[in-house]
């Protein structure tokens, strides 16, 4: 990386000021100044850009349904919903830009320091997304400062971004200072821009914007058709990264589990914009740790690699997919055995994803199954499995919940409220995880010691329709002869 860029993001300022103030040099360049020839040079001689007849995103029908729907829960209301700005990974490199999930759903914008805002307006609102425009060629910004269009790259126009998105754009530099202006009832998603909060301070509580950002969690249970169709997506590219890791199992018992974090994350940025959360690769004893993602151990046959990971798509819908595989392609018997009741325990559950159940009820199927399996290895003496399952003893081998809403976020609709998510009741368009799960700990002198270090989860994302569900990750095999065979086919 060159030394000679700028690390601070452009002033939050008007335009006409920006391009008055000089761009500050970094303090151990190699340079020591800009010549006012260089500065005037630098000036012209760059071709006209600007792109003009832009077709609007693919899902800029759908962010305006959603923000209609912002609009009438909140009439009157002034509504800041920012994207978040970048963030520091160390001295001057920043960690790659991720935008909030409520401005990215309700915008399709994905660029660093937007915000939206919806400005009470007659019976509703009008939405305005405040971005920052083209890289400023007077004063140099575009070339000198660290997030200056030759260092990172061009951005959209203001223009553009308004025919892309099907919202007006505004200069984001100008928005901060209006806001501290502003007067009437604002509400603001926090935790993603500093500037934006610091001038809402006196205008905003706790408990408002608490109810703006549990609205915009629960609007993202049941999902439209686009975000079906992005999940779909997600789904399939994870299917081909968990192939190209099946079939690197020989590099990765030469290295560790890097080498299959590496493999899968390959695919996420070749088929989507990332992975949608780190992938635990946990090979061994790590398979019972639940969120391994150290993933620097070793991979050796006659072990189980379980391996969680889900590619992120570029409008930022991720899968998440479970699947415990036996390194050398066979299971042994024991393992089959633990492997078959973590199976049959999610064909439970899976069976139980429906129209008008609870969410709670594909959870309690699965765990029934996994209590009488633990019943009947003889690993809590005598008790019945209702007695088992009344006292949760069960959950010292199954450890966490069946499943979770999938979205946007991994763990999607996160703050919405109970009644609604986990009281709640199943309806279509609703998408869910079903990952049942028996966990072994190397250390637990309780089960026979040939079960020890053994975990295996199994996890598909499953998406509630009209007369029952569809697995939308059945691409990947479950039943464990048609894993092995998957494997024998992969490797060839």
């Amino acid at each position: 990386m060159s030394e000679e860029l700028i690390p601070e993001n452009p002033e939050q300022e008007t335009e006409e000021n920006e391009a008055a103030k000089p761009i500050k040099q970094r303090k151990n360049g190699l340079y020591p100044g800009v010549s006012d020839e260089l500065a005037e040079n630098m000036k012209s001689g760059w071709a006209d850009t600007e792109l003009h007849e832009l077709e609007p995103i693919a899902q800029a029908e759908h962010t305006a349904s959603r923000r209609a729907a912002l609009s009438a829960r909140f009439p009157g209301e002034r509504l800041v919903i920012p994207a978040g700005n970048l963030k520091t990974r160390s001295n001057d490199t920043e960690y790659a830009f991720r935008a909030s999930t409520e401005y990215a759903y309700l915008t399709g914008d994905r660029t660093q320091d937007g915000v939206l805002v919806l400005e009470p307006s007659g019976e509703g609102h009008e939405a305005t997304v405040y971005l920052l425009p083209r890289s400023n060629r007077e004063n140099g910004e575009f070339w000198l400062d660290g997030q200056g269009e030759l260092w990172v790259g061009r951005r959209h126009s203001l223009a553009e971004a308004e025919q892309r998105l099907g919202i007006p754009a505004k200069d984001v530099r100008e928005l901060a200072g209006a806001l501290a202006e502003a007067t009437g009832p604002v509400r603001n998603v926090r935790g993603h821009d500093v500037s934006i909060e610091a001038a809402l301070t006196d205008k905003v509580t706790a408990e408002r914007d608490e109810e703006l950002r549990v609205f915009l969690s629960e609007a993202r249970l049941v999902k439209d058709a686009f975000e079906i169709a992005e999940l779909q997506k997600a789904c399939d590219a994870t299917a081909r990264g968990f192939e190209d890791v099946v079939k690197s199992l020989d590099k990765a018992e030469a290295t560790s589990e890097r080498f299959i974090e590496g493999t899968f994350f390959l695919r996420a940025r070749i088929e989507g914009n990332d992975i949608g959360y780190g992938s635990i690769c946990a090979a061994g004893p790590h398979a019972t740790t639940l969120h391994w993602v150290r993933n620097d151990g070793a991979v050796r046959a006659g072990e189980l690699l379980l391996l969680d990971a889900g590619v992120e798509t570029d409008e930022l819908y991720t899968a998440d997919v479970t699947r415990t595989l036996p390194i050398n392609g066979t299971f042994s018997p024991l393992q089959r055995k633990i492997y078959d009741a973590v199976y049959e325990a999610q064909e439970a559950g899976i069976a139980a994803v429906k129209p008008g159940a609870t969410f709670r009820d594909f959870h309690d199927a699965s765990q029934r199954v996994l209590a009488e399996k633990l019943v009947a290895w003889g690993l809590l003496g005598d008790l019945s499995v209702e007695k088992v399952l009344e006292l949760g003893l069960q959950r010292r081998w199954t450890l966490h919940g069946t499943g979770h809403m999938l979205g946007m976020d991994v763990h999607d609709c996160a703050v919405a409220r109970t009644e609604a998510y986990v009281d709640g009741i199943l309806e279509p368009g609703v998408c869910l995880t079903v990952e049942p799960g028996l966990y072994f700990q190397a250390d637990d002198l309780t089960v026979p010691e040939e079960y020890r270090g053994i975990g295996v989860r199994i996890e598909d994302d499953i998406l509630v329709t009209e007369d029952g569900n569809r697995n939308l990750s059945d691409k990947l095999p479950r039943r464990a002869d048609e894993v092995e065979a998957w494997m024998a086919q992969l490797k060839g």
